[in-house]
């Protein structure tokens, strides 16, 4: 008699297929999808630090940003006793939501740890810095907003800036066309 060997394993097994390439927590990046940027905020502050904070929505909300609509343009933050509030961000009512629906403009609570608002936003309010949103974005399903805190920029400032980052762009495509 001969002694048979066990079965191998196919590769249609969910383990060890291929097509099951699932974000691992040990990944470096997780799963990010921008929905708002504001670009603009770069330009009208010198930003000096950032952080990533949690917002308090209601479904209607959510439903709007995951089509991709949401506005930071007119958006800032503003402590009010232990808390932060967004304000000034537009986000577009959910057609679908009918009686339940939010209104586009109304405070939004951003959602961080009582050390991170007496810093962070402490630092900004004692200075007279501004804080900005800088972009809306879902990580691992949740609805994140990266605030910065600013210095607003003098209009002598933006030119000098602009004449800066046009040389530097000036003198990175000089190097690249040489090689």
């Amino acid at each position: 008699m001969s002694a048979s060997k066990p079965p191998k394993p196919t590769s249609s097994s969910p383990k060890n297929s291929p097509k099951s390439k699932v974000a691992k927590k040990g990944d470096d990046k997780p799963a990010e999808r921008v929905v708002a940027e504001n670009r603009k905020a770069r330009h009208d502050y010198e930003i000096i630090d950032t952080l990533e904070c949690g917002i308090a929505l209601v479904g209607s909300e959510v439903k709007s940003l995951r089509g991709g609509k949401m506005s930071l343009d007119e958006a800032y933050g503003r402590v009010d006793g232990n808390e932060v509030w967004l304000l000034g961000c537009d986000i577009p009512e959910y057609e679908k939501a009918n009686q339940l629906n939010h209104k586009p403009k109304r405070p939004r609570k951003l959602l961080l740890h009582r050390r991170e608002i007496a810093k962070f936003a402490g630092h900004a309010f004692e200075k007279g810095l501004t804080l900005v949103p800088l972009k809306a974005y879902f990580k691992n399903g949740r609805v994140k907003v990266l605030l910065g805190v600013g210095r607003g920029r003098k209009a002598h400032d933006k030119r000098q800036k602009l004449k800066a980052d046009t040389a530097k762009r000036d003198i990175e495509q000089a190097l690249r066309g040489r090689r």
